[in-house]
């Protein structure tokens, strides 16, 4: 698919760059990546995503750029999709607006919906494949694409503390900085730049913490009466999940975040010992093996009890 996904960018003039709804590191680390780099090349290529960017990562070159509409009736040589795991998660009917329809994507399980389908579970995160592409082309790194870049997989690997944290993300890591990349830069813009409201809302959240019986898992939530209150969106919830992992014993940690008053967003991440990817397909969501979410509908009680049990029986399974 390298080969194929080289030759639709050789073809193509016009191009749309397009992830997921409510963007993490790679979905707009990757996108800005390629948009910059189909740019540098001379072509026309517009990023897109519904949600916009949040504020965290403002610092991302070409950041200003992504739109979150797209004008009834236009039409592009090439789209690319990235990242989604499925389309339905882009927000966006992409197939009446393009020649060629690429899907490059990094999880298993990944919907089969491109022309082009390029999709590699050992990659660290689709900047990776995505750097295989540019490579490919002959480009060379400009510090912005590789900025982009290094961003998607320092924030995917979990600042390469994952078990995706291959040999190949460690060596895009190094040739970007030797692109240019200022490590401190990124890891300023992704962790030392909170917003007061994030650390107020966290302060809620932390007091919802349980842990479920056997004492291996551990779970968080963020009501939208929480949100209301501190008066932000739900995008500054993110990564909350890494609180309840990082107690002593946890194998698996949940963030229920609430939708509507019987519906529930999951965020599940394990240490390994759980496939919560598989868990999440069977709850209707999808993922990794150890970073998976899905949608659950009940009150919090609810579903975070059963939740725990499912967990617990796993885990009980592995021992």
């Amino acid at each position: 698919m390298l080969s194929k996904t080289v030759e639709a960018i050789q073809d193509g003039q016009t191009f749309l760059v397009l992830a997921h709804e409510g963007p993490d590191g790679d979905a707009l680390g990757s996108t800005l990546a390629l948009v910059n780099a189909l740019n540098e090349m001379g072509k026309e290529a517009t990023a897109f995503n519904i949600d916009g960017v949040p504020d965290k990562f403002n610092f991302l070159p070409g950041s200003e750029s992504v739109v979150t509409t797209i004008e009834t009736g236009r039409t592009f040589d090439v789209i690319f999709v990235l990242d989604v795991g499925e389309l339905r998660r882009a927000q966006l009917d992409v197939r009446p607006m393009c020649k060629v329809l690429i899907n490059v994507d990094h999880h298993p399980f990944s919907e089969d919906f491109g022309d082009i389908y390029y999709l590699d579970t050992a990659a660290s995160a689709t900047a990776a494949i995505l750097y295989r592409v540019i490579k490919e082309l002959g480009h060379p790194f400009s510090k912005d694409v590789a900025t982009c870049i290094y961003t998607a997989i320092l924030s995917d690997t979990g600042s390469f503390r994952y078990s995706s944290a291959n040999g190949e993300s460690f060596a895009i890591a190094g040739e970007m900085v030797d692109a240019g990349v200022d490590p401190w830069h990124v890891a300023g813009g992704l962790y030392e730049s909170q917003e007061v409201e994030r650390l107020q809302l966290l302060g809620l959240a932390l007091n919802t913490l349980q842990v479920s019986p056997c004492g291996r898992c551990a779970a968080l939530y963020v009501s939208q009466q929480m949100l209301d209150q501190v008066g932000v969106g739900a995008e500054f919830a993110d990564s909350f999940v890494n609180y309840p992992r990082s107690i002593n014993g946890v194998e698996v940690a949940l963030f229920f975040r609430e939708i509507t008053s019987t519906s529930f967003k999951l965020g599940m991440r394990s240490k390994g010992t759980i496939d919560v990817g598989a868990l999440a397909r069977e709850l209707g969501g999808g993922g990794h093996h150890n970073a998976a979410g899905a949608e659950l509908a009940g009150c919090i009680n609810d579903v975070m009890q059963d939740t725990f049990k499912r967990i617990d029986q796993l885990l009980s399974e592995m021992v």
